[in-house]
C-alpha cells in the first residue's frame, strides 16, 4: 500500500506527469522532484514530450471511433468459436495495419525536409524545456564560444556563427546539441541582467528562404525565418517589441551565406 510518504516509484512518476496522483501524493511527489534535480529534468523531459504529443495529435483523440473498426460485436458472439477466430483475426490484421502504418508515417517524417512550423514547434518545446534550467541549462559554456562554434558547425554540417548580443544586455549562457526535424539542431541560451532568457534554434532547412514570422507561444513567443541553407527560430518572452529587437540583431550577424564544411 502506498502511503503519504512511501518512496517514489518510476511509475508514479509516470501518473505525475499524467496528471493521475491523488492531491496529497501529488504533493509529495513534487516536493521529492524538487530535492532529486536529475529526476526532476527527466521528468520535465516527459512533461515536454507528452505536450508536444498532445499539441500535434491532441484532436484525434475526439474524433468518433469509425463503425469498422468496432470490435464489440465480434467480442461478444463468445458462443460461437467462428466469430471467436474473426475477431481474434480482426484485431490483428488492425494491430499490424496500424504498426505498418506508424512505421511509415515516421519514416516519411524522418526523411520530409524541415518546414518552419515543425521547427517553431520544435524550438518552442526546446525552449520551454531548458529555459526554466538553473544548474544545466547548456552542455557547452559560453566561455568556450570558439569550441562550440566548431563542434556544433561539425555536427550540423555548416558554419555557425554565434550572435554577440551584448549591446542588448544579453550574456551568452552556452549552447546544446539537439535533435530537429531534418537532422542535429544547434541551440543557443542568451541571459539578461534581470533574468530573461532567449534561445536560438538552427537547423538546416530545405525551404525557400522567408522572411521572419511572428508565433506566440504557451507564455513564450517566437520569431522564425530560413535563410539560404539555415532555419532560425529566436525564442523568449511574450513581448513583441523585445523580441523583435533581439531578432532584428540576430538576423543582421547570422544572416550571410553559409560556407561549406
Amino acid at each position: 500500500m502506498t502511503t503519504s510518504d512511501s518512496p517514489v516509484q518510476e511509475d508514479e512518476l509516470h501518473a505525475f506527469v499524467d496528471g493521475e496522483l491523488p492531491p496529497e501524493r501529488r504533493e509529495f511527489v513534487a516536493a521529492w522532484l524538487t530535492a532529486n534535480p536529475e529526476q526532476a529534468v527527466l521528468v520535465a523531459g516527459w512533461q515536454a514530450q507528452a505536450e508536444a504529443i498532445r499539441v500535434r495529435y491532441g484532436s484525434v483523440s475526439d474524433e468518433p471511433v469509425p463503425a469498422k473498426l468496432k470490435l464489440e460485436a465480434l467480442l461478444r458472439g463468445e458462443r460461437n468459436g467462428r466469430w471467436r477466430w474473426l475477431a481474434g483475426a480482426a484485431a490483428a490484421a488492425l494491430v499490424a495495419f496500424f504498426v505498418g502504418g506508424a512505421a511509415g508515417w515516421m519514416a516519411a517524417s524522418a526523411a520530409a525536409p524541415a518546414s518552419s512550423g515543425s521547427l517553431t514547434a520544435d524550438a518552442l518545446e526546446a525552449h520551454r524545456l531548458y529555459v526554466v534550467e538553473m544548474r544545466h541549462p547548456v552542455e557547452v559554456p559560453g566561455s568556450e564560444r570558439a569550441h562550440m562554434t566548431q563542434w556544433l558547425s561539425k555536427r550540423l554540417g555548416y558554419q555557425q556563427r554565434i550572435p554577440d548580443l551584448q549591446t542588448l544586455g544579453l550574456t551568452l549562457v552556452g549552447g546544446r546539441l539537439l535533435p530537429g526535424p531534418s537532422g542535429a539542431a544547434a541551440f543557443y541560451m542568451y541571459e539578461g541582467r534581470g533574468g530573461e532568457r532567449f534561445t536560438l534554434y538552427c537547423a538546416k532547412a530545405m525551404k525557400p528562404d522567408s522572411a521572419p514570422r511572428f508565433k506566440v507561444g504557451a507564455n513564450y513567443a517566437a520569431y522564425t525565418w530560413i535563410d539560404g541553407k539555415a532555419a532560425y527560430v529566436l525564442s523568449g518572452p511574450d513581448d513583441r517589441d523585445r523580441l523583435k529587437q533581439v531578432s532584428e540583431a540576430v538576423y543582421d550577424q547570422v544572416n550571410k551565406p553559409p560556407a561549406n564544411m
